[in-house]
């Protein structure tokens, strides 16, 4: 007859490593979406090549809607980082209010590339070039759009007191994401606004 053990104490529900298995998750899911853009760009960049007329049609796209929101979108990282070190030195104001602002200017930044897009004269279905635009840029808006619902539950978490500075791996999961986000788009910028320029 098998043995019967009892265990003296609670068996772990996450990695006991330096890093939990959420951040590994996250990792990964990172690793798989930057693929995932990868493809995306050689397909915007193979196009190009492969295009009879001009690439951009019609020339490089304005940069007087694009740059600010780029600057825009940069700078909410550096206000969600700012945030976070309230998380880990118990200054609720600072996280919040960094938390808070970093939603309100990813939400600008959505509003103000919706506004770029409606400025378009070609639309998804008009030619390759805006098929590939509205497919590379739009798949970033997915990942903001992503990025903004994490932002917005952690905050509603925040508010109910769940993080200290010895529990808040979900707050820096979020930020992670957001980083990258905002990494992904300054590849996406200076592959459609500034490599037209140079070409």
């Amino acid at each position: 007859m098998a043995e019967i053990r009892t265990l003296d104490e609670t068996l772990p529900v996450q990695g006991t490593g330096r890093v939990g298995t959420a951040w590994w998750g996250m990792v990964c899911l990172i690793a798989t979406e930057a693929l995932l853009f990868a493809f995306f760009i050689f397909a915007f960049l193979y196009l190009g090549t492969q295009s009879a007329g001009d690439w951009p049609p019609g020339g490089p796209p304005a940069l007087r809607l694009a740059l600010p929101n780029t600057i825009l979108l940069l700078a909410s990282s550096v206000v969600l980082q700012w945030g976070l070190g309230g998380v880990e030195s118990r200054r609720r104001g600072r996280w919040l209010g960094g938390l808070i602002a970093t939603i309100v200017m990813g939400t600008a930044f959505v509003a103000v590339q919706a506004l770029e897009w409606s400025n378009k004269p070609f639309g998804m279905g008009s030619n390759a070039y805006g098929s590939a635009y509205f497919s590379l840029t739009g798949l970033h808006m997915a990942h903001v759009a992503a990025g903004l619902i994490a932002l917005t539950v952690i905050l509603v978490w925040s508010l109910l007191g769940r993080f200290s500075p010895e529990r808040h791996e979900h707050v820096s999961l979020a930020a992670l994401y957001w980083h990258f986000v905002d990494v992904v788009w300054l590849t996406v910028f200076t592959t459609v606004y500034l490599v037209p320029r140079f070409t």
